[in-house]
């Protein structure tokens, strides 16, 4: 951490929302496929391991070994924390219960037994598609989100888009129970030019922030956001 602020690790982002995210919140990282939702959010954990923090990274889709690969693919070397700062949990979002409640029932012990500063829970729209009824999802994402909250960590939450508005989370819904919000998107100036990418902060409570969209670049071992640029 840097004083009062938890940095993402990418600077450019991070000096848009005026050197990081706010301490015990939670951070919504929102995109289509391809935007590097993942990414982000492993730059999240990789930023608290480099400053000897404790990380959980939950995951609903990525098997834990393709995780580390991902990892080691951008030339980090994460054996030192294995098992130790970094703990990854597979969960299977098909079981919404058992996966709730393991995570009611085994994160407070792991935030508690490791101290953990930094957790990721990628990507809870899989949780979200499996309620037919929004009143139900609404009931249920709410508690979820209040679960989180009660372990006093700073949470980065990752949600695909709705595949008809590039602008909302698949079920419009996680945007309002986060703190802070991300949204990656694919920008197309025209049909005849090259496809980019850009992301907007578009909602950090208690912080004031740039709202400025900016574009961005997925590298081997970085994240660059272009904060000086304009996307048009």
């Amino acid at each position: 951490m840097n004083g009062d602020r938890v940095k993402i690790g990418i600077e450019g982002l991070d000096q848009m929302m005026g050197g990081g995210l706010i301490p015990g919140t939670i951070c919504a990282i929102i995109g289509t496929y391809g935007t590097g939702k993942t990414t982000f959010a492993l730059q999240f954990i990789w930023e608290g391991l480099k400053n000897g923090e404790k990380t959980i990274y939950i995951s609903l889709e990525e098997a834990e070994d393709r995780l580390y690969l991902y990892m080691k693919q951008k030339n980090w070397d994460i054996t030192p924390y294995k098992d130790s700062a970094l703990t990854v949990i597979k969960l299977d979002p098909s079981d919404f219960n058992l996966a709730i409640n393991r995570i009611k029932n085994e994160l407070p012990t792991l935030v508690r037994e490791l101290g953990a500063t930094r957790v990721v829970i990628d990507p809870v729209s899989l949780f979200e598609d499996l309620f037919e009824r929004a009143s139900d999802r609404r009931r249920e994402m709410f508690r979820f989100v209040e679960a989180l909250r009660e372990q006093h960590c700073t949470i980065v939450i990752t949600s695909e888009t709705d595949k008809d508005n590039p602008f909302s989370s698949r079920h419009n819904l996680i945007e309002y129970l986060a703190d802070t919000v991300i949204l990656l998107r694919y920008v197309r100036p025209s049909d005849l030019t090259d496809v980019h990418l850009a992301l907007e902060v578009v909602k950090m409570r208690l912080s004031a922030h740039s709202r400025e969209i900016k574009p961005y670049e997925i590298q081997q071992d970085q994240v660059l956001v272009y904060t000086e640029a304009n996307v048009f």
